[in-house]
C-alpha cells in the first residue's frame, strides 16, 4: 500500500534563502546595544542602589564557608 506524500506549495529555489524576521527581532537587540554603549560612555548616569544588597551578603557568606 502506498502512502501519499505532501508536496510544498512553492517549489524550493536552490541557492536562495528566504528568511523574514519580525521588526522586534532587529530593534530590541539594537536598542539594548545602544543603551549599554551609552552607559559605558557615560557611567555617571548609572547610579548604584542604596543600601547593601542581599546577594552580596550571600556571596560573602558562601566564600566564608568555603574558606573554612
Amino acid at each position: 500500500m502506498s502512502a501519499c506524500t505532501q508536496t510544498r506549495p512553492h517549489p524550493a529555489t536552490p541557492g536562495r534563502v528566504d528568511i523574514r524576521l519580525p521588526w522586534w527581532a532587529l530593534v530590541l537587540p539594537a536598542l539594548a546595544f545602544v543603551s549599554l554603549l551609552l552607559l559605558i560612555l557615560n557611567p555617571s548616569d548609572a547610579h548604584a542602589a542604596t543600601g547593601e544588597p542581599a546577594v552580596t551578603h550571600l556571596i560573602e557568606r558562601v566564600q566564608q564557608l568555603i574558606a573554612r
